[in-house]
């Protein structure tokens, strides 16, 4: 459920059976409680009796014969790779280079704590067991330790060059993993416990050290990061990892050992026992008997320990001052919070929407370009506009923090929209990050800067995209930002559902290219001026003429479709989003 948007999916949908009550009492919920749920579920048609299934639209049948160890990446959740095939993803990464053909993969010599080393490409930086996704599974992270025993025994070691984790998702991981005698191995090879909740995944695993910093940009190296996450999109994990694998805790613990992604883990070993002898995967993954007797020292009293007082908070949370009012008092110094524009100048009766005349290409994108491109949530550049921006109001680049901890801070997130590392502006060939021009001009500058200009010139703002534009989480801030920047019009080949809705929610129209025409087929350069007209009487799905004005005078007109795709939708983009429909409603 938590990956609903990664399949297609408003949300995903789990029947309540007896396995969930058996949960819930493990947990330490109430015998009150868990008889309430399941009268609930049973009143409300939600419980599943085997046998009795409910009749589906649809259906997809899996072969529980077919799975087989997988890893996802290099850069979506949804690419699916076989372990086998792991090294071949690898190597066929090399899309994601600029320039492939000049790149030199020889090994970079460093030095760590004294000792001479060599950091390969392809070499896996970071190891992170990680995420609320599975690390409150009992039988995965118990596999992992089991593991991570098999491997100390035979005298394994984690690679040099390998920043381990071990992050869980429940404090309760802690207490099973010390009831079975595990917290040792893990330690053992590096996977000592760093907190709990989200660190790796959303690009809070601190930095590399700075030998292994510098070697990879002294070799432009190509290296990846293994983590039990859930997301692994560009630039996410950590700004000098291209190559991000999404993988189970046992498989990230294998990876820390091996230390490459190329090796197949499936056929070569992953290292060398005390003897000399090679080690295999197979000679130290834990059979589903030993998984299961490590789950049965899972107890409910570890869970009542645990959240016995969840709410009442640390010494830390309780010494915090705070004001008692009604109403936030904004600080005006906070680099956290501030109070955003998205209310300013907005008056009791929505405007009637206005054609838009003459507007500039502030990025032309390619396919496939996520939330993740939009509006980053990883670390914060020093000198990226976000990373001046701090400076100049006296943060210390140590207290950067991520741009997903300063999303209530609309100053940091409109310098931040656009600003992942690894976006390519097609109007700047061969350049990587958030870059553009500010035409008619032929400098770069960065998105941030041009589009401040553009205001100053009020000129309003369009992106140009290919296929599925805003795929990836469901992050408002890659609507907020734009719309912060003075976007008007985002024209796509085609967009991601839940992004689409969320940029009318903020009064940025979609428009779809007609089938058969891209930018690409258009010969758009970004130089291109363009004009929406006939929006005066927009409809769901109506036809909506766009011109552009190329840079030599000649105009062409494509009819575009309007993605405003419901009645309900047009009303929020006709009062330029929906924060100002809801207000009016209110008001009347």
């Amino acid at each position: 459920a938590n990956m609903s948007t990664e399949y297609g999916a408003t949300c995903g949908f789990f029947p309540i059976d007896a396995i969930t009550l058996e949960y819930m009492r493990l947990s330490g919920r109430s015998d009150d409680l868990v008889e309430l749920v399941e009268a609930y579920a049973k009143a409300q048609g939600m419980w599943r009796n085997p046998g009795d299934e409910p009749v589906f639209t649809s259906t997809l049948e899996l072969d529980m014969g077919d799975v087989e160890a997988s890893l996802a990446g290099p850069k979506r959740p949804q690419d699916r790779v076989a372990l086998g095939d792991v090294p071949k993803a690898f190597a066929a990464s090399a899309e994601l280079e600029l320039n492939t053909a000049q790149r030199d993969r020889q090994p970079v010599d460093y030095t760590m704590n004294g000792q001479p080393y060599q950091l390969p490409d392809g070499a896996v930086v970071i190891a992170a067991i990680t995420s609320c996704t599975n690390t409150s599974n009992p039988s995965v992270l118990m596999a992992a330790g089991l593991l991570a025993k098999k491997a100390v025994t035979l005298g394994l070691k984690r690679q040099p060059w390998v920043k381990a984790s071990l992050a869980p998702g429940s404090k309760v991981v802690s207490d099973y993993l010390a009831q079975a005698k595990l917290t040792p191995y893990l330690d053992e090879l590096g996977f000592n416990l760093v907190g709990y909740g989200c660190t790796t995944c959303i690009g809070n695993s601190g930095p590399l050290p700075e030998p292994i910093e510098t070697a990879i940009k002294k070799g432009d190296l190509t290296v990846g990061a293994v983590l039990s996450g859930n997301r692994n999109f560009e630039g996410r994990i950590h700004p000098l990892v291209k190559t991000n694998w999404l993988a189970s805790p046992p498989l990230v613990v294998a990876y820390a050992l091996a230390g490459n992604m190329n090796i197949n883990l499936a056929t070569d070993p992953l290292g060398y026992d005390r003897k000399g002898d090679p080690v295999y995967l197979k000679d130290i993954w834990p059979s589903a008997q030993e998984i299961a007797r490590a789950v049965e020292l899972v107890s409910s009293d570890m869970f009542r320990k645990e959240y016995a007082e969840v709410f009442e908070g640390t010494d830390e949370w309780k010494s915090i001052q705070v004001e008692s009012s009604d109403t936030y008092g904004w600080q005006s110094d906070s680099t956290y919070i501030r109070l955003s524009p998205f209310f300013d100048e907005m008056q009791a009766q929505p405007a009637p929407v206005k054609d838009i005349h003459g507007a500039r290409i502030l990025a032309m994108l390619g396919d496939s370009v996520t939330t993740d491109h939009i509006s980053p949530a990883g670390s914060i550049k020093p000198d990226s506009p976000a990373g001046r921006y701090l400076q100049n109001h006296g943060v210390e680049r140590k207290d950067f923090n991520s741009y997903g901890s300063r999303r209530g801070n609309h100053e940091v997130m409109m310098r931040g929209t656009f600003a992942n590392i690894r976006i390519r502006n097609e109007m700047l060939p061969g350049v990587e990050g958030g870059m553009t021009r500010h035409l008619p001009g032929t400098e770069a500058m960065s998105i941030y800067d041009a589009a401040m200009l553009y205001q100053q010139e009020k000129t309003p703002l369009a992106v140009i995209a290919g296929k599925e534009y805003g795929s990836g989480s469901s992050r408002d801030w890659a609507a907020k930002g734009p719309r912060l920047l003075g976007i008007r019009v985002v024209i796509a080949e085609s967009f991601e559902r839940i992004h689409r809705s969320n940029l009318i929610g903020m009064g940025i129209l979609p428009l779809e290219f007609p089938q058969g025409v891209t930018r690409k087929t258009l010969g758009l350069t970004g130089e291109e001026v363009i004009d929406v007209a006939d929006l005066q009487n927009l409809r769901p799905g109506a036809t909506i003429p766009v011109t552009l004005t190329r840079s030599d005078g000649s105009k062409e007109t494509v009819p575009c479709r309007c993605r405003i795709d419901t009645a309900t939708e047009r009303p929020y983009y006709q009062n330029d989003g929906i924060l100002h429909y809801v207000i009016r409603n209110m008001l009347n």
